[in-house]
């Protein structure tokens, strides 16, 4: 549950913050879905101020209907109220399409504010698990209630409604001040000034009230965020994942549905009827809201009163009535939901400040200036100089004191025990972090200096946790919408993958997967890994890294799939990543880690030769799965 002081940190955010957030967050959102505001604001307009249209006519129909009942007048101010209230109503719905049509992408356009943040950060940050965390809040908050930047959508829509109403009533409602009841009349007190400003303050005074218990009854519902996030947490993580398809056979095994999910979904109260949040809507949420209702029945009475008391006597006639009760009720209500959008202003701005903590991350790695050299021989020669690494946060060092050298056009294999450093090496290789001191170089010059984007372009990288996606085959091997067709399906050819292209219904238009096409087709792991291969080949960059991404096959096929890719790398460098030494042995130098440094370096005979090395135990440990009997 957030605690007391979460609600007073609340409280301290003035009236200042919270307009400077709201507009700070309404400029970004309007970025996204200009043609959303637009068409909210006309909607907003014909909305408030349509049924003020009706109220004049109906009120000219009335007085025509209650004075001279001339047949003529009343044939025109009837066909005109039915011709206008046409046109009015016409428009209102043809607005209220546009914004319709447009606000069916405004969740999609909120989704990519996020998304577009995360792909902009620096991979550190991304890494990081408060980055995570951060992000994590800012979508419960949204899925719970719509708070965050989604949020100012609603707010701007009642916002401006009720502008527009307020502005509406006032134009119609002015007179009601200025037609005095006639002298000698018992009600002719409500002439005076003090009348009109008692009514005034009474209907102010009942907007403010109505206002306030509104805005308590929705800090109530805001105040328990945290509560809301853990049970929307539950419901991501165990809602749909007996729906899941891929999830059916653990399910079904393990009975986890009744032995874990049900149990889960079932023991998360956050929303049920007897949760602090359920008791809090039976009670002192729920009672505040009643009384600002309660209160907005009384502005509707107050208005009324004083309409009907100046029209006996004798101040105006019956139409009028119709279109000043219509016009002072739709004026305070519009007041009232102005005030209320304040309060709603006020709730969602620290829900905003949660977003920009988020959005505001900043960017600290520097992105370089200078221009890779682009060399058709693809000679480049990487070194590690005295390069120590460790992760933000953490006091243990992932490397240390790494020296190494990439011959041109070789072969490099890097071996060792889980946590031993190696993925942590390639992170560095491709700059997804910089050393925390020593250097990398690229043809002598350290790599901070290259331009990010030009020196990424370098590596081709097939992860341990590689990913495709639920798109055509071609689009995932050439990981873009345009596909050089003739080059995908050589380096599908080579990756191994040629058979299996040969029985695809589309060729390389099949979809992977069925999420998004009924026709797609499932591919096994081993088959996602050769076309995560041929996407690494299609890149054709200078530099190859395979980061273990057979770690689910066994030894000897694992070695097969290197000794395949080895042939296919041409003279490009080649960093091959892995825990089991089989698949290595090809490769003209090894690099030994352990415990974040490299320990041993040399060629698979030397280390094999090294009685006393790592990579001598290493290689006995394993040999039994990969060696033939003739070789045990």
């Amino acid at each position: 549950m957030t605690s007391h002081v979460d609600e007073q940190a609340r409280q301290r955010i003035g009236l200042p913050e919270v307009l400077r957030r709201t507009w700070r967050a309404c400029a970004i959102y309007a970025r996204q879905c200009p043609s959303w505001f637009a068409a909210t604001a006309v909607s907003s307009l014909f909305v408030a101020c349509g049924p003020y249209v009706t109220i004049w006519l109906s009120a000219r129909l009335v007085d025509e209907l209650a004075g001279r009942r001339d047949p003529g007048r009343l044939m025109q101010w009837t066909v005109l109220t039915l011709v206008v209230s046409a046109a009015v109503s016409l428009a209102t719905s043809a607005a209220q399409h546009w914004k319709n049509r447009e606000g069916a992408t405004t969740s999609w356009s909120h989704k990519r504010i996020l998304m577009s943040k995360m792909m902009d950060m620096d991979y550190q940050d991304v890494d990081d698990q408060r980055s995570y965390d951060a992000f994590l809040n800012v979508v419960q908050n949204d899925n719970w209630a719509g708070y965050g930047i989604r949020y100012v959508g609603y707010i701007f829509d009642d916002l401006l409604t009720a502008v527009f109403r307020i502005l509406g009533g006032i134009a119609l409602s002015v007179s009601l001040f200025v037609a005095d009841v006639p002298d000698g009349s018992p009600l002719d007190a409500l002439n005076g000034p003090a009348c009109g400003i008692v009514f005034i303050a009474v209907m102010l005074a009942i907007v403010v009230i109505a206002s306030k218990c509104e805005d308590n009854g929705n800090r109530l519902w805001a105040r328990h965020a945290e509560d809301a996030r853990f049970g929307n947490r539950v419901f991501a993580a165990f809602g749909g994942y007996k729906s899941t398809w891929r999830n059916a056979l653990d399910l079904r095994i393990y009975r986890q549905q009744e032995q874990l999910c049900s149990p889960m979904l079932r023991g998360n109260n956050t929303f049920g009827y007897h949760s602090v949040i359920g008791r809090l809507a039976r009670g002192p949420m729920g009672a505040w809201m009643v009384a600002a209702r309660v209160l907005t029945v009384g502005l509707t009475a107050a208005a009324y009163l004083f309409v009907c008391l100046k029209a006996w006597g004798g101040a105006f006639g019956v139409g009028a009535v119709t279109q000043y009760v219509g016009a002072v009720t739709s004026l305070f209500a519009g007041l009232s939901a102005l005030l209320t959008q304040v309060g709603e202003m006020r709730n969602n701005a620290e829900f905003l400040g949660t977003s920009f903590a988020f959005l505001d991350i900043p960017n600290r790695m520097y992105q370089g200036s200078l221009t890779t050299e682009k060399r058709s021989d693809r000679r480049y020669e990487v070194e590690f100089r005295d390069v120590s690494f460790r992760y933000p946060g953490s006091r243990m060092w992932a490397l240390r004191h790494v020296n190494l050298r990439f011959r041109v056009g070789g072969r490099l294999a890097v071996v060792g025990p889980n946590g031993s450093g190696k993925t942590t090496f390639i992170k560095l290789l491709c700059r997804l972090y910089d050393p925390t001191e020593g250097e990398i170089l690229l043809n002598g010059i350290d790599i901070r200096k290259y331009r990010y984007d030009e020196y990424m372009a370098l590596f081709s990288v097939v992860f341990q946790d590689f990913r495709l996606l639920s798109l055509p085959l071609g689009q995932n091997v050439a990981a873009g919408v345009d596909v050089d067709r003739r080059r995908a399906v050589d380096c599908l050819g080579k990756a191994g993958f040629a058979d299996r292209l040969a029985t695809l219904p589309k060729g390389l238009d099949t979809s992977l997967y069925r999420d998004l096409d009924k026709d797609g087709v499932e591919v096994s792991g081993g088959e996602a890994q050769k076309i995560a291969i041929a996407r690494a080949l299609y890149r054709d960059a200078p530099f190859v890294i395979l980061d273990e991404p057979t770690a689910a096959l066994d030894p000897v096929a694992e070695a097969e799939v290197y000794a395949r890719f080895d042939e296919l790398v041409g003279d490009r460098t080649a960093v091959y990543i892995s825990h089991r030494l089989s698949s290595c042995r090809f490769c003209d130098r090894i690099a030994v880690f352990d415990h974040g440094a490299v320990v041993q370096s040399g060629t698979h005979d030397e280390l094999v030769a090294d009685e006393g090395g790592l990579y001598h135990e290493l290689w006995h440990a394993q040999a039994q799965y990969y060696t033939t009997p003739a070789e045990a």
